[in-house]
Parts: structure tokens; C-alpha cells; sequence
């Protein structure tokens, strides 16, 4: 950890579960101020924009400006956006933070009801979607992914993480629709370079020697692995040391929480 010069923190499990921030969330943004280190959250979650962030970090008593934050809904929007600038309309299967994300690119967002009219649309994006998910909005997609729409998934997440535990993530949403439509996504999330690709272009200079700090081996790890750059799993979250001997997955580091790894790097 020594030779560490800047972070890519995951939040879902690093940070806090759900609306409960972890022990220590305070003094471990101001150690790494005080360390002039510098530092880009990166979420997998999709149901969010930066700015929705920034919100809910200040309710926690923690003061990080949207520049500094990157979420998948708005990394999937600048991807459609780059590679295929053809694209104008798009079908979510989401929530209000892909929506958000999408129309700041300039994207029009068509409802089912539209498809249901027989409108064809260029693009599927699905993310995690809970309050507004139903047989209609996944039937709608898979119609279209069957006529040859593109296939955008913000993440393949399993798994949610809560204070009352795991619950269905992205990953159900997008295995449902591969499963009825012989479809295969670009997925723009960790493990993937995308996410990756945007987080280290954000952070310029320091990227150079920069570790990804995360709880889940499948995501955090594999992809922090993948991109060549160090890797930290703290225990706090979705992975357990157990789960390290069996996997095939090896951080380059372990930290039981975001309070171990604000000693670590205070001491080096």
C-alpha cells in the first residue's frame, strides 16, 4: 500500500448498507483530505445519479463534490452516447437515476406503451429496477431485443446489498431477459472496462498508481485485476475471507472495514 497515489472506492458495502453509513465514514474521508490522496466513488448501482450522491454523503456528515462521483446509469449514458451517436430513443427497463442519466445525454426514453403500438426502438438499457418493474416493461423489452435492438446492462450485480441483507440486484433483471430472448448484453459495470475505462481517465495523472477498493471479489476485484491496477477488499460488505480461499479471485490486500484501511494508509 505504500506506494498507493490515488483511490476508486465502491460505495454499496465500502461506504454504508443502504441508508446506514459504516462506523468510521467520517474520519476516513478526512484521512485520505488530510493525505491529499485522491479519490473517485464508483457504484455499480444505476438507481442514482452523482449529483443524488453527493445528497446522501452530506446526510452522512461527509462533504464529496458529483466530479468526484461515478455512477453506472451515467457511465452507461456517455457510452451509448460515444459509440453509437445514431441511437435517439431508447427503452429502459430502470429506475428515475438511468432515466435521469440517459435524457442528460440527450436520449429520448420510450415506454412500453409505445412498443406495445409497435414502434421499434434501437436500444434496450436495463438496470435495477423494484417499485416500477412488471410483466408489461420486461415484455416490451424482450420484443424489441427479439427484433434486434441493442442490448446495454448497467451492471449484472446479483445482488443488492441492505441493512436487512442481500436482495435481488440488476443481474436478476438482465438474467430474465437473456433467458427469454437468447440475448447477450454489453454490460457497462465492474467487472468491465467501461466503468473502469471512465474512472481512470476521471482521475488524469494520479491513475497511475491507483487501487480499487471494494467489497465484492466478483465486481471490485476481478474487475480492479482485469484492468491491472491494485486491488482492496474490505470485509464489510458482500465477500468474506472464506469466499477468498475458495475463489479464484486474490486481492492484493484485505481490510475489515473502511476504519482498518484509514489506519493503513495513515501509517505508511
Amino acid at each position: 500500500m505504500r506506494d498507493i497515489e490515488s483511490l476508486i472506492l465502491d460505495m454499496d458495502g465500502v461506504l454504508w448498507h443502504g441508508e446506514t453509513p459504516h462506523p468510521g465514514i467520517v474520519d476516513f474521508f478526512t484521512t485520505l483530505d488530510g493525505l491529499a490522496l485522491p479519490y473517485l466513488l464508483a457504484t455499480n448501482n444505476a438507481m442514482k445519479v452523482a449529483r443524488q450522491y453527493t445528497e446522501k454523503l452530506a446526510r452522512f456528515g461527509v462533504t464529496v463534490p458529483p466530479e468526484r462521483i461515478l455512477t453506472s446509469s451515467e457511465v452507461t449514458a456517455s457510452h451509448l452516447r460515444r459509440n453509437h451517436p445514431d441511437i435517439e430513443t431508447v427503452y429502459v427497463v430502470g429506475e428515475e437515476g438511468l432515466h435521469q442519466a440517459l435524457c442528460a445525454q440527450g436520449f429520448e426514453v420510450v415506454g412500453p406503451e409505445r412498443v406495445r403500438s409497435g414502434e421499434r426502438v434501437p436500444a434496450v438499457v436495463a438496470g435495477l429496477t423494484r417499485e416500477a418493474l412488471s410483466y408489461e416493461l420486461l415484455a416490451m423489452a424482450s420484443r424489441l431485443l427479439h427484433g434486434g435492438a441493442r442490448f446495454v446492462a448497467t451492471n449484472r450485480d446479483a445482488t443488492l446489498p441492505t441493512e436487512s441483507g442481500p436482495l435481488p440486484g440488476a443481474g436478476a433483471i438482465i438474467s430474465f431477459l437473456e433467458t427469454a430472448t437468447g440475448r447477450t448484453p454489453t454490460v457497462i459495470g465492474k467487472p468491465n472496462p467501461p466503468m473502469f475505462a471512465e474512472a481512470l481517465r476521471r482521475l488524469g495523472p494520479a491513475a497511475g498508481r491507483v487501487a480499487m477498493v471494494g467489497d465484492r471479489l466478483s465486481t471490485d476485484i476481478a474487475g480492479g485485476k482485469a484492468a491491472g491496477i491494485t486491488t482492496v477488499l474490505v470485509l464489510s460488505g458482500v465477500s468474506t475471507r472464506a469466499e477468498i480461499e475458495s475463489s479464484g479471485i486474490r486481492p492484493d490486500h484485505v481490510a475489515q472495514d473502511i476504519v482498518e484501511l484509514a489506519g493503513v494508509l495513515a501509517d505508511r
